[in-house]
């Protein structure tokens, strides 16, 4: 009875063991995988001299034609091998929105309502 008992309690510490290795390593990739690097503004002028992004005056008139508000927040970004302007607005609505423009084009890739 007492082996069992021993069997049965290492057999539930090494299925609590797995299951927090399996955990980890689920937030290990998640945060990989979706990670982004966000641009300095000496990397920015750079890239603005060079002619890999956009001057963020074009951006930030882009959005605003997109979705007219105030604008509350941009953020340079490099994902999936492109450079990304994410602008944060205000809307007439107090409605926040983030706009998702490549860099280099000024071209939509994304607009959602934020939370």
């Amino acid at each position: 009875m007492q082996i069992k008992h021993t069997m049965t309690k290492k057999l539930g510490i090494f299925v609590l063991l797995t299951a927090a290795c399996v955990l980890l390593a689920g937030v290990f990739v998640f945060t990989n995988t979706t990670a982004k690097a966000d641009i300095n503004q000496q990397t920015a002028r750079k890239l603005l001299s060079a002619g890999k992004i956009l001057p963020l005056e074009k951006i930030t008139k882009l959005a605003k034609e997109i979705k007219p508000g105030e604008v509350l927040e941009t953020e340079l970004e490099h994902k999936k091998g492109i450079y990304i302007y994410e602008v944060e607005l205000l809307d007439a609505h107090s409605q926040v929105w983030e706009i998702k423009l490549d860099a280099k084009t000024g071209k939509l890739i994304k607009m959602e309502l934020e939370d």
